[in-house]
């Protein structure tokens, strides 16, 4: 489903600050290199305001360039109207293969259209609040709760790890009795449905034997390659990561629903995988 070949594709990341939380730009910036090389990175708002200050902290890190939008009236917000006009700009100047638009605003609908309309590919990146009309634009959206789960699990796994040399270090300096410390209560391990932001449900299921209907061959096998990406053009919001796993194929396996067949490709590491609908 992802590009194969992302090194050769130019990307322009324009984030809108007003509508997009700083928390894990890391994984952010990890998730959009899967697609492509981001060349132009900016990201829009007024960082005067005290709800921006936490973004001037990450900029440096991931070499994104802030453009300053004062707010000059109430209302409607300036930043949008900015991050359209450099949109365009840069569609025009700039040998740009595809653009990142990372909001959750519809304001930006008609902007994701145009892009699409002038032969660019168009990343959406938003949270779940996201109006459909500005996923519907986009050739692909991804949501950032799913990107958040990752990157807790992340600093989860270091915090654990500073935990252990923490205890390590009290065993050798302090006595005994001060080492029977209260530890703080650890999260529950999440199983995977419960990693998932939405459920395996009806609508998945439709979701998924139409793409197989309209693929199949005449014995009623579909190559899960193909599959994968026309459910995208059908719905750019799908990831198997919504449903708690990472790849279509572990989801298609736990739903039960198919015949899976792993066949040679003439290479010892490469196997397709073809699925069936068990009933019709």
């Amino acid at each position: 489903m992802e590009n194969t070949n992302t090194s050769d594709v130019r990307l322009a990341v324009l984030i809108d600050a007003d509508n997009v939380p700083p928390r894990n730009v890391r994984g952010m910036m990890e998730e959009i290199a899967r697609y492509g090389t981001p060349t132009i990175k900016r990201i829009y708002g007024d960082f005067t305001k005290p709800n921006l200050a936490q973004w001037k902290n990450r900029l440096l890190d991931y070499a994104i360039s802030p453009i300053q939008q004062f707010s000059y009236t109430t209302g409607k917000n300036a930043t949008d109207s900015a991050m359209i006009i450099d949109a365009m700009d840069i569609l025009y100047t700039d040998r740009i293969d595809g653009f990142v638009l990372v909001s959750s605003d519809s304001d930006f609908t008609k902007l994701a259209t145009r892009l699409r309309e002038s032969g660019k590919i168009v990343y959406g990146f938003g949270e779940m609040k996201t109006p459909n009309a500005f996923i519907a634009a986009c050739d692909r959206f991804i949501y950032l709760e799913i990107i958040d789960q990752h990157t807790d699990e992340d600093e989860q796994e270091k915090e654990k790890a500073e935990e252990k040399k923490q205890t390590a270090r009290l065993k050798t300096t302090v006595k005994k009795d001060s080492e029977k410390k209260v530890e703080p209560a650890k999260k529950p391990a999440m199983g995977k449905d419960e990693r998932g932001i939405r459920k395996v449900d009806r609508e998945l299921t439709k979701l998924i034997n139409s793409s197989i209907r309209d693929v199949e061959d005449e014995n009623g096998w579909a190559f899960l390659g193909e599959v994968g990406n026309l459910i995208v053009k059908k719905q750019p919001s799908f990831d198997p990561r919504n449903y708690g796993y990472d790849k279509l194929t572990t989801l298609v396996k736990a739903m039960g629903k198919y015949h899976i067949e792993m066949r040679d490709t003439g290479n010892p590491n490469v196997k397709h995988v073809y699925l069936k609908i068990k009933s019709r």
